[in-house]
C-alpha cells in the first residue's frame, strides 16, 4: 500500500477582546474517523455550522456530527483520504459495507446491484474539491475522472467515489443541508 497522507492542518481565526483579528487555533482536526476494514481510509471532519445564516462567532460543534449528513439547516466541511480501491469486487464490497455501516449509517445506500458498492444519496448540496490524486465520481449513468483542482457540485444525486490509482487521493467536501 502507498504511504498514507498526513492529517490536514486546520487553522481557525477569531477576534481578540478588543475586536482585532487573530488566530484561535492551528493544528490537526479533532474529529478524525477511520474504519479497520478499509485501511488508510480517513474522514477528517473540520467544522460544522448548525444554522444559516451562520453566527460568525459560533464555537466548533463538529463533535456533534455523527454520520454522513450535515446538521439540519447547517453545513459541514470534511476532508476524506481515499486509499486505492481493491480490484477484487468481493473485497471492495466488503470494505464499503463496513465503512458505511460503521461511519455513515445515515447515508441512503443503493441496492446491492448498484453500479458501485459505495453508491448512496444524501439530502444535501455538496461541493467536492479534489486536493490530491485522482478519483472517479460515479453516477448511476456515467462517471468522470477528477484530478487535483477539479470541483464537482453534488446535488442530492446517487453517487460513489472510486480511487482506481495506485496512490492516495484527498478530497474536500462542503456539505450544505438541502431539501427536495
Amino acid at each position: 500500500m502507498p504511504t498514507p497522507l498526513p492529517l490536514p492542518r486546520l487553522i481557525v481565526t477569531g477576534h481578540t477582546d478588543e475586536g482585532r483579528s487573530t488566530f484561535i487555533s492551528d493544528g490537526a482536526p479533532q474529529r478524525v474517523r477511520t474504519v479497520e476494514e478499509r485501511p488508510g481510509y480517513r474522514v477528517s471532519n473540520l467544522w460544522a455550522l448548525f444554522d444559516s445564516p451562520a453566527a460568525i462567532n459560533d464555537p466548533d460543534r463538529v463533535a456533534e456530527v455523527a454520520g454522513l449528513a450535515p446538521p439540519p439547516r447547517g453545513s459541514l466541511i470534511r476532508i476524506i483520504d481515499y486509499p486505492p480501491e481493491p480490484a477484487d469486487p468481493v473485497e471492495r464490497e466488503r470494505m464499503f459495507k463496513a465503512m458505511f455501516s460503521k461511519l455513515f449509517p445515515d447515508g441512503r445506500h443503493l441496492p446491492p446491484d448498484a453500479v458501485h458498492p459505495g453508491m448512496h444519496t444524501t439530502e444535501s448540496v455538496d461541493y467536492a474539491i479534489v486536493l490530491k490524486g485522482e478519483l472517479y465520481a460515479v453516477m448511476e449513468e456515467g462517471e468522470k475522472l477528477m484530478r487535483a483542482g477539479d470541483v464537482l457540485i453534488q446535488r442530492g444525486t446517487a453517487h460513489a467515489w472510486s480511487n482506481r490509482s495506485n496512490e492516495f487521493a484527498r478530497i474536500c467536501f462542503v456539505l450544505i443541508d438541502g431539501q427536495r
